[in-house]
């Protein structure tokens, strides 16, 4: 299915009025494939379902990578359309979801280093909120969410690879071995990324004496 001017519209009004619906349960792995056949045959109906049912989930995980939120339709954007140009190369062996995260990180990365090029540093001016629409509750007490939104803001000071798998791995409930294959490395390494990633944490959230860091989710998993 090639994104032409059709399917670049559907693909643009899709994602930039997103949240406005209610979003539509995950499809099983067998369930996508389907769904993804159909679109590659052209079929709109499909297409409009891959993008529903993955635009949020990706504006949430961009939105965290680059930390800009002018930015974050731009890449998704591109990503879906990306995503569609190349369906024909899907294998279908692999979730949708992790081929469109793949693409997306790549775009970041890209982002990333472009503005590093140009100002030396990247612009973090525009810093996520960390209260994305349709987000988990960690635990119903006030505290709790309270601590949630510490460690979130938190999270916006690691390191582009480590935000990432923080993210792929308490948001997005990936293993290790699908954020592997999303951030092009190793299973082992992204074990690493996540242990240096809660040391961090812990390390930035330390001089908060008295809070209970067991009821958040980063400090109560392991890889």
């Amino acid at each position: 299915m090639q994104p032409g001017n059709e399917a670049v519209g559907i693909i643009r009004c899709m994602t930039t009025h997103r949240g406005q619906t209610e979003s539509p349960t995950r499809l099983s792995h067998e369930q996508e494939r389907l769904v993804v056949e159909r679109a590659r045959r052209g079929c709109e109906m499909a297409a409009r379902e891959l993008v529903d049912g993955h635009k949020d989930r990706l504006f949430a995980f961009v939105g965290r990578v680059i930390r800009n939120h002018h930015d974050v339709e731009e890449i998704c954007q591109a990503a879906f359309q990306r995503a569609f140009a190349k369906l024909e190369t899907f294998s279908a062996e692999y979730r949708f979801s992790t081929w469109l995260f793949t693409i997306a990180y790549r775009l970041c990365l890209n982002l990333l280093r472009r503005k590093r090029a140009l100002s030396g540093e990247v612009d973090f001016s525009g810093i996520a909120s960390p209260h994305e629409e349709g987000q988990e509750e960690l635990a119903s007490s006030e505290e709790a969410a309270r601590l949630k939104t510490l460690v979130w803001d938190a999270v916006d000071g690691l390191s582009t690879v480590q935000r990432a798998s923080v993210i792929l791995f308490y948001r997005e409930s990936l293993s290790c071995q699908e954020i592997g294959e999303i951030l092009e490395m190793p299973t082992a390494t992204v074990k690493s990324h996540l242990h240096r990633a809660r040391l961090r944490l812990k390390e930035k959230l330390a001089p908060m004496a008295g809070a209970d860091w067991n009821q958040v989710d980063v400090f109560q998993q392991s890889a």
